[in-house]
């Protein structure tokens, strides 16, 4: 089919209301430029928004009172959180603990302009990720969440480093807790601290004091400090945060952390590929690999042709032209009246022009949105040929592409989920570009799997779930670093594997049993943690993709 390949950001030579008929309830052409945009937003998201029909005229929803805010893109996200208001599941639930965000949930809107070190190639929100979906970062390489407690303390943890980094070659690790940037100590009221703390971890130079968070849960504790001084460069990260091999008696047990559905290094042509993940599985094959364990749990999505390319690495070869998945758009795209779309060119995965007959293809013309033209089969890829048991880690952070991977292999594989409820957002997009600068993510299409499963809104729930009280042990063990057998989700995905079997770790040579250890009593436990905050810089959220085009 060949429908799916890299979106590169492009360009719009015309207006979606250019040639709209003046009516009461058409927007006027003398405005200002900002005014016409929030026109076309709102144009836009009544014919391809996924729930178009909830939307209401142009006269009711007013996309011109949305002029508040302190530049153009804080009113179009002003805007197109609006629009989500008219839908179902709208808005964004920080943490699954019922505190609604001010931005819609399976939407988003971003300047390429921003903070982008290569605009022709990445996807940037303000400050929407550390490192963008073409493995770009331009800081220090500290994914640092803060640990809320009811006092107003928190601890500031370093919960990942992004490979390749001014962290990652200064040695620093997950499971560091900051105690001080420069001379200023952190911790002691989160609500006085965030603007000042996210300011510091921003600057072009940092200087951290670390201590051991191991160190603090062991028994007794002992506290291990290290100091680090960091310079914010541009550089390139893979999306491979670990790897490992485990033996656990006569299996051989893959271990991966996925950070991201970055873009496939070779996404041309009709046998694209990933050298990331190409050699991991190729590690895997050699070792004699008999079940998986894949770790999204901080991977919030990207680009639905790596999803893909991760499950036929997977899947087993009988798989094969079986259906993984299809996608739903609404039915105004389906019965191919969005003609709003013939205003958005279709560029090839090089990021030219496509021309059809002379002429410049479009979204609307040479675009097939049906269900049967946007549904994916498997395509083995690879040589690893016998999985059939594969345990994914999750927290809320895992979403979209990589809830996709887990929906679109459930029917075929015995899966099991380790961790907390996934973000849930089974909504997908490409970008709709206005202005030649800003790329609107709409809602645009629903994805289900071979059983006709999707909807998961709510997110997926874990068969282990450590919010369930029935794994008091299980947790985001942010004291042990990722593929550590000891880490509470990786023993407890080795205990289903491999259950009361010794795991040798390849590599470290460590040894352990597959049992989930007692979770910490002292410093995690007593602080009555009430929630969760990332400093910084979030994670991308979301699925990419596009239609099959017609009449290539």
């Amino acid at each position: 089919m060949n429908k799916k390949y890299f979106l590169i950001l492009f360009t719009v030579s015309a207006l979606a209301f250019g040639s709209c008929k003046k009516s009461k309830s058409t927007p006027q052409p003398v405005a200002s430029r900002t005014e016409l945009s929030l026109d076309s937003i709102f144009l836009y998201a009544k014919q391809v928004y996924y729930w178009n029909d909830k939307l209401p005229t142009y006269d009711v929803f007013n996309p011109r009172k949305y002029t508040t805010g302190s530049t153009d893109l804080d009113k179009y996200e002003n805007e197109l959180f609006g629009i989500a208001g008219y839908s179902l599941n709208k808005y964004d639930v920080y943490k699954n603990q019922g505190v609604y965000q001010n931005w819609p949930k399976y939407s988003t809107i971003s300047d390429k302009t921003l903070d982008n070190p290569n605009p022709t190639a990445t996807i940037i929100k303000n400050e929407a990720m550390a490192v963008d979906l073409s493995g770009n970062g331009n800081d220090v390489g500290l994914r640092v969440v803060s640990y809320l407690n009811k006092d107003g303390s928190y601890l500031p943890v370093i919960t990942a480093v992004y490979g390749n980094s001014p962290a990652d070659k200064a040695g620093v690790k997950r499971g560091w807790l900051i105690s001080k940037i420069g001379s200023k100590a952190y911790g002691a009221n989160y609500s006085n601290e965030k603007v000042e703390l996210n300011a510091a971890l921003a600057a072009s130079s940092v200087s951290l004091e670390l201590v051991s968070i191991a160190g603090l849960v062991a028994n007794p504790p002992v506290k291990i400090t290290k100091t680090v001084t960091l310079s914010k460069v541009s550089y390139k990260s893979s999306p491979i945060y670990a790897k490992k091999i485990f033996t656990a008696g006569a299996k051989k047990i893959g271990y991966l952390n996925f950070a991201r559905f970055s873009v496939l290094s070779n996404p041309d042509g009709n046998a694209p590929s990933d050298n990331d993940l190409d050699l991991v599985f190729n590690e895997f094959v050699g070792a004699g690999v008999t079940d998986l364990i894949v770790d999204l749990r901080y991977n919030g999505g990207g680009y639905v042709m790596t999803a893909e390319y991760l499950i036929n690495l997977i899947a087993p070869s009988s798989l094969t032209g079986k259906m993984m998945y299809a996608e739903y758009y609404n039915s105004t795209m389906q019965n191919r009246n969005a003609t709003i779309m013939k205003n958005q060119p279709i560029v090839n995965a090089s990021g030219k022009i496509v021309y059809h007959n002379g002429k410049i293809a479009n979204y609307h013309d040479n675009s097939d949105y049906s269900v049967a033209g946007n549904t994916s089969y498997f395509n083995k890829k690879g040589s690893l040929n016998n999985i059939q048991n594969i345990v994914f880690l999750v927290t809320d952070n895992t979403a979209s592409a990589s809830e996709l991977v887990i929906n679109s292999l459930r029917p075929y594989l015995n899966v099991k989920l380790v961790g907390e409820t996934t973000y849930g957002k089974p909504i997908g997009f490409f970008p709709v570009v206005i202005e030649n600068r800003y790329e609107v993510y709409f809602s645009m299409f629903e994805s289900k799997n071979a059983n006709g499963i999707g909807g998961y809104y709510d997110g997926m729930k874990p068969d282990y779930d450590e919010n369930s009280g029935n794994y008091p042990n299980l947790w985001d063990d942010i004291s042990h670093d990722f593929g550590d057998p000891e880490e509470a989700y990786l023993a407890q995905a080795l205990a289903i594997l491999a259950p009361g079997v010794s795991v040798q770790s390849s590599g470290s040579g460590k040894i352990s049993k597959a049992t989930v250890m007692a979770k910490p009593t002292n410093i995690l436990n007593n602080s009555k943690i009430v929630g969760k905050h990332r400093a910084g810089k979030e994670d991308f959220v979301g699925m990419i993709d596009r239609p099959k085009q017609k009449d290539k």
